[in-house]
């Protein structure tokens, strides 16, 4: 892309878009047509289909600190009491789910998401922990994982997480720039991420990981670049490179900071393509839209096979369809069926109390929206996938038809009969190739923000 035409084609595609963990996405959800007792029996067939596999997200809220960036369901308090209420919560949700279940369960995967999971102490995380998988069997190729902050994780709490079989930690980053962690309200040192860096490498975790965010506040490509040259010297297996959602209509706290301190459009793009031009050249390559990895890792060699999958939880190498969310606000996802949690801790805390799954929203994905989910899954994973014509409705095909002149114009994908393939701009943009699939945008006004920008 010439440099004189950017601006005019970041203008085109820096929309809103989802990010396409779901399809549907949430907000598109039927709540009228959702039910209850047809979302277990569609959870219980898959789990048959599964042969008793199962992948768990378990969602634990809280935090000491309020980050101001994050557009997380959270809950900010330095009361540590709630934390035993919370672990009782969740082991009762699930033996709900164990009731549900016709047959032993295999624990495939287990991931601890928030928040702040190190906000729990290393005895509750055990209680959890046991809790869960008391009764089950966990799969010998298990992938448990957890999400840390370094201030708040101890040496204890690794301890204890590798003792229950946990093997892959995500170490949040974010920025190491000091006046970028003032604006976000996350101070934290290079010394103490590098610590619990080597401390998880010691214990044995099998993967080692780093997130970090591009686009946030007062951010500067100079800066992106001196914290990729620190993480250089850790080595993560793997790095998620992350596009900071500015939602303020969503996360109010955003509305701490200035829009004017936040990069956008052509600084934000020179931020991504800087980064990324950077972690290629430390040895990474590129896997879907926005994680970088080791060649040797699991997410790459499930890349190169074809294999890899999207859910919720981003991109994975496990292909399981069945991923029950444990928690405040988390998502079950039967492949044909999702289902959300109440968001407030309290109220799904009551409705746990009370025996009644705390759901609070829920979607049954039509016959045409599996097709599109299946079509928009390969495209995102494996950058290519066959235009399901037959199953679209006409005003849908005759949209298509119209838009893909002007992403093969554009340099985004390239079509050959039935078949789409990104090229390598594409990939960079696939949120917005996979949009004119979505049916559910068909009739959408694009300039109310429902999601976050592209870029």
């Amino acid at each position: 892309m010439q440099m004189d035409s950017t601006t005019t084609f970041l203008d085109k595609y820096n929309q809103s878009v989802p990010r396409y963990t779901s399809y549907p996405s949430v907000p598109f959800w039927n709540q009228e047509r959702f039910d209850v007792a047809e979302w277990k029996f569609r959870l219980n067939k898959t789990f048959i289909n599964q042969s008793g596999e199962v992948s768990l997200y378990i969602h634990l809220p809280f935090c000491e600190d309020l980050c101001t960036y994050c557009a997380c369901n959270k809950r900010i308090t330095k009361n540590h009491a709630v934390e035993g209420p919370y672990i009782e919560a969740v082991i009762k949700e699930w033996s709900f789910y164990r009731h549900l279940l016709t047959g032993p369960v295999v624990i495939k995967e287990i991931h601890l998401g928030g928040g702040t999971p190190t906000f729990f102490s290393p005895d509750h995380l055990r209680q959890l922990i046991n809790g869960i998988t008391e009764g089950c069997t966990v799969s010998e190729e298990h992938e448990f994982s957890v999400e840390v902050h370094p201030n708040y994780t101890t040496d204890l709490h690794l301890e204890t997480l590798r003792a229950l079989g946990f093997n892959r930690i995500s170490i949040g980053v974010q920025d190491f720039d000091p006046v970028v962690q003032g604006l976000i309200n996350r101070i934290q040192t290079f010394q103490q991420t590098a610590h619990v860096f080597q401390k998880a490498r010691e214990m044995g975790f099998k993967g080692v990981n780093i997130d970090l965010v591009y686009g946030l506040p007062g951010q500067t490509e100079e800066g992106i670049s001196r914290t990729l040259k620190k993480v250089e010297v850790l080595r993560p297996d793997r790095i998620a490179f992350y596009s900071y959602a500015h939602v303020p209509w969503k996360s109010k706290v955003q509305r701490r900071y200035n829009d004017e301190d936040v990069p956008q459009g052509l600084r934000k793009w020179h931020m991504y393509r800087r980064g990324r031009q950077e972690l290629l050249e430390m040895g990474y390559q590129a896997v879907g839209m926005d994680h970088f990895a080791r060649k040797e890792d699991k997410l790459m060699c499930a890349f190169r096979r074809g294999e890899l999958h999207r859910n919720f939880m981003g991109y994975t190498t496990s292909s399981n369809l069945l991923m029950i969310g444990l928690g405040a606000s988390a998502i079950t996802d039967t492949w044909s069926a999702f289902s959300q949690n109440e968001r407030v801790v309290e109220i799904y805390q009551d409705k746990v109390r009370n025996g009644e799954f705390p759901i609070a929203a829920g979607h049954l994905l039509s016959r045409r929206d599996m097709v599109i989910r299946r079509f928009i899954l390969s495209l995102m994973c494996n950058d290519q996938s066959n235009i399901p014509f037959s199953e679209l409705r006409e005003a849908h095909i005759d949209y298509i038809l119209d838009k893909i002149p002007l992403l093969e114009e554009d340099g985004l994908i390239q079509v050959v009969g039935d078949k789409i393939q990104l090229l390598p701009l594409g990939r960079m943009f696939v949120r917005n190739v996979v949009a004119i699939f979505d049916e559910y945008l068909l009739d959408r006004d694009m300039n109310v923000p429902i999601f976050s920008r592209a870029i």
